[in-house]
């Protein structure tokens, strides 16, 4: 079968190749592709620049949906032609203190889909059958395709930061993480500003389209004088960090009221200076959060079943795997949001 391979660390190093087609094992399952993901971190992947173990050679994508089409020994309770996702976990050490805590996506040794355990970006993907989560009727595989990016949210909005009813949520960064980000904060009830940069108007058309009270583009201290303004002078109560920039970290710090949480969910590729010492002035509380555990996923797979979250207004463009190429180009380019593929 054809994948999409990174076959060596550094930057580049990313073919399109046969490999061989994959059966599923005692305690495994494989699930036929219908449709598959491109995540940022798959960008970084290919640039040589993510802070995850990679180990190439290795068949890309961990985020996707499918039908399970064969089912190894010692499986129960699935069985072929079931509609599924899957978590990117495969294997954890289960020893460290964020494993016996039930944070496994924090274990120093996970092993991830995509990353070192070949992925999605293929025909056919073999998981543990422990690993699935079952994709509601009244939900698209198009649609379940998402929930690896909206668990991550889910995670990061409803366990690792707080947001209440009539709270000022800040997003930064109206990619498909910031514009779900976004979508969590106006389900719970929350006021909700997400902020850009020159190139992000057609992103930020999406984002006033799903309802946020306000979208902007940064230019010249606009958004710091929007937050005072709807604020009271007080400063926004979470502000959430989606693009990976200096400049978004420090409206973050700045804009925010003494005692709010900053929370940052983006990845940068390269670090970058900010200034510190206001989370001492403001007493603000500084989190991060990084993919996701299972009651995240039951949690998103549940808001796309409630149609609370809207995931197809952020699949802009889907290309058959022969075209990835094409596909990451698009994605990198801000032309899109969300970027699909979909095996042959």
């Amino acid at each position: 079968m054809q994948a999409v391979v990174k076959e060596a660390p550094g930057p580049g190093n990313v073919v399109l190749k046969d490999v061989p087609e994959p059966h599923a094992g005692p305690g495994q399952v494989r699930i036929a592709v219908r449709v598959a993901g491109i995540c940022g971190s798959d960008l970084h992947i290919a640039q040589g620049d993510i802070k995850l173990r990679v180990q190439p050679p290795v068949v890309m994508g961990h985020e996707f949906a499918g039908v399970v089409d064969e089912v190894g020994s010692g499986v129960s309770g699935w069985r072929v032609g079931d509609r599924v996702t899957a978590e990117t976990t495969v294997s954890t050490c289960g020893r460290c203190r964020s494993c016996r805590d039930g944070a496994y996506n924090r274990c120093p040794e996970r092993e991830i889909l995509g990353y070192v355990h070949d992925g999605a970006f293929a025909a056919w993907v073999v998981v543990a059958a422990e690993r699935l989560h079952r994709v509601p009727d009244n939900v698209s595989l198009e649609e379940a395709a998402m929930t690896e990016p909206l668990a991550c949210c889910v995670r990061a909005m409803c366990d690792v930061a707080q947001v209440h009813p009539g709270d000022l949520v800040v997003v930064a960064g109206p990619g498909p993480i910031g514009l779900l980000c976004l979508q969590l904060a106006m389900a719970a009830g929350a006021r909700t500003v997400i902020v850009g940069v020159a190139g992000d108007e057609e992103r930020l058309d999406v984002a006033k389209s799903l309802g946020a009270d306000c979208a902007l583009v940064e230019q010249g201290g606009l958004a710091g004088r929007l937050i005072h303004e709807l604020s009271g002078g007080e400063g926004c109560d979470l502000f959430v960090e989606a693009s990976g920039t200096a400049g978004a970290a420090q409206l973050g710090l700045a804009s925010l009221r003494r005692g709010g949480q900053y929370l940052q969910v983006g990845l940068a590729g390269q670090p970058f200076a900010i200034d510190l010492s206001l989370l001492a002035y403001k007493e603000l509380k500084m989190l991060g959060s990084l993919s996701q555990v299972w009651p995240a996923w039951e949690r998103a797979l549940l808001l796309l079943s409630r149609r609370q979250v809207n995931v197809r207004a952020l699949q802009t463009h889907i290309f058959p795997l022969g075209q990835w190429e094409e596909a990451f180009r698009v994605f990198a380019s801000k032309r899109a949001l969300k970027v699909m593929l979909r095996p042959e």
